[in-house]
C-alpha cells in the first residue's frame, strides 16, 4: 500500500476534522523516530525521495503530508506505517466512529485509505484499512519491505490488481493474498467507486 504519483504534495492527505489530532503526532514521532535511526533531514530526503523542505514542514506540523509521502517516509526509515501514528504500545478497547473518521488520501483525492486501527497505539506486525479507489482511478504502489504481505478483499465494485508483472481481476467478494515487496498497483476499471478492505502484515 505504499504509494506513488503525488510527490511531495500535502493536499487532501488527511480528513479537515481529524488534522489537528493527527499532524502533531506524526510530526513528533517522525522527529523521534529520524534522530533514533540516525538520519540527518538530509540523509532522510535522499533515503525517500521527500523533499528536505517537506520533512520539516512536516516536523513542525505546518504540512499535512499525502499517504505516499508518509509511506515513502516510512520506508526509508524501515518502519511499519503506523509507527508515525501511534504513541504508545499499550492496547485499548477502541471504538472507530466512521463519522470525522481521518482518512489519507492521493493527492488528486481518488484513492483513500481509512486506518482501522487507533491512532496513538503504536507499531504493530499487522495493519488494518479500508480503502476507497474512485471511477476508472488508478494508484501505484511501489515495494513495500521484503516479506510484507497483504490480504485483499473487495466490499463492492471491480479491482484489477497488478502485481510483479501479473494482473489478477477480482469481483465483489474475492479476496487476493499477495508478496507486496514488489511494484504494484489498484485499477478501477468502472465508473462506480470501488471499495476495499486490506489487512498489512509485516516480517
Amino acid at each position: 500500500m505504499r504509494h506513488t504519483g503525488d510527490g511531495d504534495g500535502a493536499s487532501g492527505a488527511v480528513s479537515e476534522e481529524r488534522a489537528h489530532g493527527v499532524l502533531p503526532m506524526v510530526a513528533k514521532n517522525l522527529r523521534r523516530l529520524r534522530t533514533n535511526k540516525g538520519f540527518s533531514l538530509e540523509k532522510l530526503a535522499r533515503a525517500s525521495g521527500v523533499s528536505r523542505a517537506m520533512l520539516s514542514q512536516i516536523e513542525l506540523s505546518r504540512s499535512a503530508p499525502t499517504i505516499n509521502t508518509l509511506w515513502r517516509i516510512a520506508s526509508a526509515l524501515g518502519i511499519p506505517f503506523s509507527a508515525l501514528l501511534g504513541a504508545s504500545d499499550e492496547l485499548q478497547p477502541t471504538v472507530l466512529r466512521s463519522e470525522g473518521a481521518a482518512r489519507l488520501s492521493s493527492a488528486d483525492g481518488s484513492f483513500q485509505s481509512r486506518p482501522l486501527f487507533p491512532f496513538g497505539q503504536g507499531p504493530r506486525k499487522s495493519e488494518f484499512y479500508e480503502l476507497r479507489l474512485a471511477g476508472h482511478g488508478r494508484e501505484l504502489a511501489v515495494a513495500h519491505p521484503p516479506g510484507t504481505v497483504e490480504n485483499l478483499v473487495v466490499a463492492s465494485g471491480r479491482l484489477l490488481l497488478e502485481a510483479g508483472g501479473s494482473r489478477y481481476a477480482l469481483d465483489a467478494s474475492d479476496a487476493i493474498v499477495f508478496q507486496a515487496d514488489v511494484a504494484h498497483s489498484y485499477v478501477n476499471p468502472d465508473a462506480t467507486e470501488c471499495v476495499m478492505f486490506l489487512v498489512m502484515t509485516y516480517p
